[in-house]
């Protein structure tokens, strides 16, 4: 059985390129010159897509913690303040779909509440991603439904009666899973690999990983284990201010973790025994037996 799903021109699934993305998220700290140096940086790197974040602030932040105070860039604010610092509005994201046009490759976004999906609706996007604070979120779950996009939903922080329950209003041929734990950065002892494989068998389409770990062996080693999408967060430099920087990825890293997925796929193969041509000389040389 091959389980794929079309997002945008590429199909996604069993048999296919690894699609890789970029999260950039909110890493460009509302500097909309920013986001589009880390656009140019990841398509240089040779990812396939860039994914923003895109909330409503008062609906999003709990109302506990919006007048709470943190120290930011933009001095003393409180967390609701911060928020709408580093949101990004029509105009800034009319230059990045502009930008990302451009150069070829896809951009989308995680939405954290309905009107976020009204807000996105308007650039046509491809697919939508369901972070795995939202994964049990139904509301949000079946207004996207209802846009006819793919959906692409994050799995971290769930138990598998939540994952169960949430994916059972999303049509399966338009569906496609992530694995991952919400950690930020995720120690090696609980990124546990293995749930790729255990959801291939739970569920009726294309599994993938979002990795939130420190360096590029945990991402490459779920594409051997049936990934068929690896995200990974994105900046142009990790000593830059925000809670997602440090479980990120700088440029030339991000095009060695390209590289070596594509080895990884070649590397594969199709599980069926054959004789090479490259080993027909070494075989008339060596073996003593036929």
């Amino acid at each position: 059985m091959s389980r794929t799903i079309k997002v945008g021109n590429r199909v996604i699934g069993d048999g296919q390129p690894t699609y890789i993305i970029a999260e950039i998220g909110i890493n460009h700290n509302g500097d909309l010159e920013i986001a589009k140096d880390m656009i140019r940086a990841a398509h240089e790197a040779g990812a396939d897509a860039v994914k923003f974040q895109k909330r409503t602030p008062e609906l999003c932040v709990p109302l506990e913690q919006q007048k709470q105070m943190r120290d930011t860039p933009w001095g003393y604010i409180t967390y609701l303040d911060y928020r709408y610092k580093v949101e990004f509005e029509e105009s800034e994201y009319r230059e990045i779909d502009k930008l990302c046009k451009s150069l070829g490759i896809d951009w989308f976004a995680s939405v954290w509440d309905t009107g976020s999906i009204d807000f996105l609706e308007q650039f046509d996007p491809i697919c939508y991603k369901v972070p795995s604070a939202s994964l049990t979120d139904h509301e949000l779950l079946k207004k996207l439904v209802e846009t006819g996009r793919p959906l692409i939903v994050s799995t971290g922080m769930s138990t598998m009666e939540e994952i169960q329950n949430s994916m059972s209003i999303v049509p399966s041929d338009r569906l496609l899973i992530t694995h991952t734990t919400s950690a930020y950065p995720c120690a090696p002892d609980e990124l546990n690999l293995m749930m790729i494989e255990t959801l291939k068998k739970e569920f009726d389409c294309p599994i993938g990983y979002s990795g939130h770990e420190v360096g590029l062996i945990p991402s490459v080693v779920s594409v051997s284990l049936g990934a068929c999408l690896v995200e990974r967060h994105f900046t142009l430099d990790r000593a830059m201010w925000g809670g997602d920087q440090a479980a990120s990825v700088e440029p030339g890293g991000f095009e060695r973790l390209v590289k070596y997925i594509r080895v990884t796929e070649q590397a594969l193969g199709d599980g069926v025994k054959r004789v090479y041509d490259s080993e027909i000389p070494i075989r008339k040389k060596l073996r003593r037996v036929l």
